[in-house]
This record gives C-alpha cells, structure tokens and sequence, in this order.
C-alpha cells in the first residue's frame, strides 16, 4: 500500500497536516551545498558565516568528509544547509498547511529557527556555540556511541543498567524508531555492553562520532552553552517545536533555555516525538529539510501511513509541489541509515 493510500488529507482534498523535521550531525557529506549554489537564498551561508565566525561556504563546497567529521564543522554546515532548504520551500510557497516542527539532536536548533522562535543571526550563534562546546568536552571527557540492534529496549535498558551497577559509564543516547536504540558511553563500558548483548543474541556496532554526546559525559559543555543561551532572545510565542528531552510540543520560547541545557546530557527520544507529531498534533505529512534522508526512514517505521518528503537538494523541491509525494527506496539496514545516523 502506497504513502498516498494510507494518509489522510491526500485522498479527501484537505491540505494535510504538516510537520517540518531537521536531522542532526551525521547527514553531512562533502560538497552538500552544491544543490544550492545557485539558488536565491544562498546569500544567508555569507550571513551564518559573519555569525558563527566559521568559512562556511567553504564547508559546504570544498571541504573533505574527513574534515566535516568535526563536531564544531559538521554542525554549522548541517545547520545552514538546513536553513537553505527551508528558506527555499518556504519562498516558493511549498510547505502547506505546517503545524508544528522538531529536529533531531543539532536540527532542534534549526526547528526553532523555522518555528519563529529564533532569528537567523542567534540561532546561527548559538549552533557555533553548541558545536565548540561539544567538541572540546568530547576531548576533555573521552567516550563514543554505539547502536544497538536485534534487542528491544527492556533487554537494552537492562544491559545497560547491568554495567552501570558494575561501575561502568554507558547510558541510552537515542530512542530513534522501533528497534533503533544508540549508546553513549566510555568505550570500556561500550564494549562491556556489546559483550553481554552478544550473549543475547543482539549486537552493539560502534559509530565513528568524537564523544558520548547525549550522556552525563557531556555534562561541562553546559557551562559555554549556557552563556550562548542567555545572549539570545526567544520569541513569546511561536510554532509549537517537539522537544527531544521529552517529546512535547513547546510554542513558548520561555522553556528552551533549560530544555537545550538538558538536551546535552539527556537521550534523544525521537520515536516518542515522532508519535506526538502523528498523534496528538495530528500531522499526516513530514517535510525532512536537509541532508539525507535518515529521519524519512525513521518515521515511515513510526507513523505508518504518514506521507513523507526528504527534501535533501534543490532539485528534490519539486516533490513538494506534487499532490503526493513519491516513495523514497528503503533505507538499507545499516546503523547509519536504518534508524541510528551519527546522532548529534
């Protein structure tokens, strides 16, 4: 059965419902800014760069993979790529009838922006801010992530509570989707775990990230972060914007302060967002804006029947223009597109 067949507002003439999702650090790639070279609102990159301080054209058309890696990097380019696609549809009048956004881990912070919460030039400071903050904890604090696959989360939340009373530092980073689970951790209790999920028939694949973001590990980048917070002015009211610390809708920029300082050391729970968009705030189509497609694949194992719009280049524009969206290929079942991106 097709995304057309299952969602309502498709087949009934009404303007579906929509919520507009952000990815996080992990959907970059080198030369990502290439699609929106010539569009009209790649004036805003010149714009994030007096901002953050950062050569971000350079970043999004001559930087390598390797170097994009980097947690301060990846997030600026990611961000304003992020922005680029929005500004775009937003232009050309595509987006719909939006009620609501919510970004994964960085992609919160361009939800804000796209919800009215945020202005460009704070937003783009404070991803800077984030980013420094992140990687000089990460080098202060060593750990990595890992996913989890083949286990349900009680027998996780069980793994993990087991080498946490042996002493060892590892905690749920990401509830991603049904069984899409990622750890943080120090890497000796990363691989404890992955020897007793081994022993239950599951499996622990380690991601290539520079930290155990999402984890009390992360707990002194707060202190840079939260200056940057206090610099900002969030707006009264704005679009409601699902929180990743708790998977509620917020449209009052009085919370965000806390709820961002949070963030840094608690788990994304995306599924649980996900279900808030689909089900309390009635959203029957996702528009994911940016790089990648990891938060398509991660919703269509959500909010079955959901219409779902990776808008990953210009040219992918036009699929918003359309009385439906085509279906994207399944993701192959690998930890970085299957539900468990590098999640930042």
């Amino acid at each position: 059965m097709t995304d057309r067949e299952t969602t309502g507002g498709a087949l009934d003439g009404t303007a579906p419902r929509t919520a507009l999702v952000f990815p996080g650090q992990g959907a970059q790639k080198a030369g990502m800014g290439q699609t929106w070279r010539d569009t009209a609102s790649w004036g805003l990159v010149a714009e994030v760069s007096e901002y953050s301080g950062i050569d971000v054209e350079e970043l999004l058309l001559k930087t390598d993979d390797e170097t994009l890696r980097r947690t301060d990097l990846a997030q600026i380019a990611v961000f304003t790529t992020e922005v680029l696609a929005h500004r775009e549809a937003e232009a050309a009048g595509l987006l719909g009838d939006v009620v609501a956004c919510a970004g994964h881990s960085l992609g919160e912070y361009t939800a804000l922006h796209a919800a009215g919460a945020l202005p460009l030039a704070d937003t783009a400071r404070l991803v800077a801010a984030r980013g420094r903050a992140m990687r000089a904890c990460a080098e202060r604090s060593p750990g990595t992530m890992a996913a989890v696959v083949r286990l349900g989360p009680e027998t996780v939340e069980a793994l993990v509570t087991q080498v946490q009373e042996d002493g060892g530092q590892v905690w749920i980073a990401n509830v991603n989707a049904p069984g899409a689970i990622v750890l943080s951790g120090t890497a000796e209790a990363v691989d404890r775990l992955a020897e007793l999920a081994l022993e239950n028939e599951g499996k622990v694949i380690r991601l290539a990230v520079g930290g155990a973001f999402h984890s009390p590990l992360m707990a002194s980048a707060a202190d840079d972060v939260r200056e940057a917070l206090a610099a900002v002015h969030f707006a009264g009211e704005h679009l409601p914007v699902v929180a990743n610390v708790d998977a509620r809708p917020y449209a009052s920029g009085e919370h965000w302060r806390e709820l961002e300082l949070n963030q840094l050391t608690s788990p994304v729970r995306w599924e649980e967002s996900v279900r808030t968009l689909a089900d309390d705030l009635g959203c029957t189509r996702f528009v994911e804006l940016g790089p990648g497609r990891q938060l398509t694949g991660m919703i269509r194992r959500i909010a079955k029947g959901a219409l779902t719009v990776p808008v990953e280049s210009a040219a992918a524009l036009a699929k918003l223009a359309a009385p439906e969206a085509p279906e994207a290929p399944e993701a192959p079942e690998n930890p970085e597109t299957s539900g468990t991106p590098e999640p930042r």
